[in-house]
């Protein structure tokens, strides 16, 4: 499973990233989190904090430096 997250990940970067017209306001991206977070803690707890940051961005957020715990 984690692996399958990982490569979702990457493919999200390389192809659907770029398309968008907005940025994250986060360092690391949020997609760039994500997958830290998958490699270090797995599929379940990675995918969870992944998903938490994911709820976070928004165009109001402050953004800023926001590494993976």
């Amino acid at each position: 499973m984690k692996t399958i997250l990982i490569e979702l990940i990457r493919f999200y970067q390389k192809y659907l990233s770029p398309l968008k017209s907005t940025k994250c306001p986060y360092i690391p991206s949020c997609s760039q989190y994500g997958l830290e977070a998958v490699q270090k803690y797995g599929a379940l707890k990675g995918g969870l904090l992944a998903l938490w940051r994911i709820l976070r961005c928004n165009p109001f957020s402050k953004g800023g430096y926001d590494p993976v715990p």
